[in-house]
């Protein structure tokens, strides 16, 4: 029960942001803000660099204060700022890196989404391989995290040769 409620929040923020989100304050005309893919997959870089701090405020500050983050390696949702942080101080103990295998990036007015595959490193060599969304919106001038889900692959892939 718990689980389709959360996961039913996600999808009323999603599908409230993307319904509101374009609208400017009180006028109800669409003010979009600009963004191309290049800058898209550039927010990806910077919650990425903000992993190599090894500082979760810093990765959290990616994130708008309503963000919604399900992680690879946690069973818990994390919908609020303090509960992001404590998943990323736990995360970044390992010393992640990520790097995007695949991609594809859709835009629209004051919203974006990434979604693809990707591949963690961590500082003993381990590597974790996932599926992720990220949907980013335009929040008091900057693009910030309002949903990120993150999940392990459930196939495993051969060892290249």
């Amino acid at each position: 029960m718990k689980k389709s409620l959360v996961a039913s929040a996600a999808l009323g923020v999603l599908s409230l942001t993307l319904a509101t989100g374009a609208l400017a304050q009180g006028s109800g005309t669409a003010v979009c803000t600009p963004v191309d893919a290049a800058q898209v997959s550039a927010l990806f870089d910077r919650w990425n660099n903000s992993l190599r701090t090894l500082d979760p405020d810093k990765v959290v500050a990616n994130y708008a204060a309503d963000g919604v983050l399900l992680p690879t390696v946690s069973n818990q949702p994390r919908t609020n700022p303090a509960e992001i942080r404590d998943y990323f101080v736990k995360f970044l103990k390992g010393e992640p890196q990520g790097k995007i295998d695949q991609r594809v990036i859709k835009i629209g007015c004051n919203v974006a989404q990434d979604v693809g595959t990707y591949t963690f490193r961590f500082k003993d060599g381990s590597t974790v391989n996932a599926r992720y969304t990220y949907v980013y919106e335009w929040v008091n001038g900057q693009w910030l995290i309002a949903h990120h889900h993150s999940s392990a692959m459930p196939e495993t892939r051969a060892p290249k040769s």
